[in-house]
């Protein structure tokens, strides 16, 4: 069975950012990290999830402290939070564009050199087994 069609407008990244989610009923703020993130939302690691629908504003710290508004939209026992924005000013979404850019960049440039690396160990290996015979 083929795994069903991409939601999402715009692929996530796995990468960790810490975060402080900020929720009505509660002063204290919660303070975990992303295990992935996108421009529409992001993935939280947590034991004990939120509910869903649950609204909550965010503090990204991506290169700078980014202010989203956004809402829980799903939830994972013991796993996790999908997370929506909901609402970010225009300059904090560049500033996440930004820093996805970089963040995408720079591992496919490690992607690149792996592999090239990669490469010249199995040339060299192949190398090394011609002048046996």
């Amino acid at each position: 069975m083929p795994p069903p069609p991409e939601r999402r407008d715009h692929a996530r990244i796995k990468v960790k950012i810490p975060v402080e989610l900020h929720f009505e009923d509660n002063d204290t703020p919660f303070r975990c990290a992303t295990a992935d993130i996108s421009l529409q939302g992001c993935y939280i690691e947590t034991m004990f999830p939120f509910p869903v629908d649950t609204p909550v504003e965010i503090k990204l710290d991506a290169n700078t402290t980014l202010l989203v508004l956004g809402k829980i939209v799903t939830c994972d026992p013991q796993v996790g939070n999908g997370i929506q924005f909901t609402k970010m000013l225009p300059e904090d979404i560049e500033e996440l564009r930004a820093f996805l850019d970089a963040i995408h960049k720079e591992a496919a440039e490690k992607e690149a050199a792996e592999r090239e690396a990669a490469e010249k160990e199995a040339a060299a290996k192949k190398a090394g087994e011609k002048k046996e015979r």
